[in-house]
């Protein structure tokens, strides 16, 4: 898992976030599932891409679950810039011949309708460009539920995790090998 504080488990216990209970589906359901959360609170694009090479060469994953980009609509930083970053990220990931599975983030309204549009485009664009599987929006029936929402309205609270991993799960289970189903 490689993204920012909506992986991170921000302002909750890691054990409650939603990677924690994947890597508990996964060790339920499948041989030799190991989920490495190299996520980090605040991470942009530019973050991730300047240390993508260093997890990948650390961790040799067979799968990347990447989930960036929020902070940098968060922030406002030029969606070229994050839309090229992500796109270098992805190349190398792909050069260590790990599979991506994109996980898409929408922006509150208030960024205006062009920026957020612009910026959902941008996911759909790299997953047809790379031909990657793409959850659109990992935050889908959580994200407008203020009961599933910290007082920040950005973060997830611990009771909104199992619904993250609903919907990173159908996708995410289309890419694990079948032979590893026990």
């Amino acid at each position: 898992m490689f993204g920012d504080s909506l992986s991170a488990a921000f302002g909750i216990n890691q054990d409650q976030g939603w990677v924690h209970l994947l890597q508990k589906r996964l060790s339920t359901r499948y041989y030799q599932a190991n989920v490495i959360n190299a996520s980090i609170s605040g991470e942009t694009s530019q973050g991730g891409l300047s240390r993508i090479s260093q997890v990948l060469d650390t961790y040799n994953p067979d799968i990347v679950l990447l989930e960036l980009g929020g902070n940098d609509g968060l922030q406002g930083l030029p969606l070229a810039l994050m839309k090229d970053n992500l796109d270098r990220t992805i190349q190398i990931i792909q050069a260590k011949k790990s599979e991506i599975l994109l996980l898409g983030i929408h922006l509150p309204p208030n960024y205006g309708k062009f920026y957020t549009e612009q910026f959902d485009r941008i996911y759909q664009e790299l997953a047809e460009k790379y031909d990657l599987p793409l959850v659109p929006f990992l935050l889908q029936d959580i994200a407008t539920n203020r009961d599933l929402m910290q007082d920040d309205g950005i973060h997830p609270k611990a009771n909104a995790q199992n619904q993250i991993l609903e919907n990173v799960w159908p996708q995410l289970k289309k890419m694990i090998p079948q032979r590893q189903l026990r």
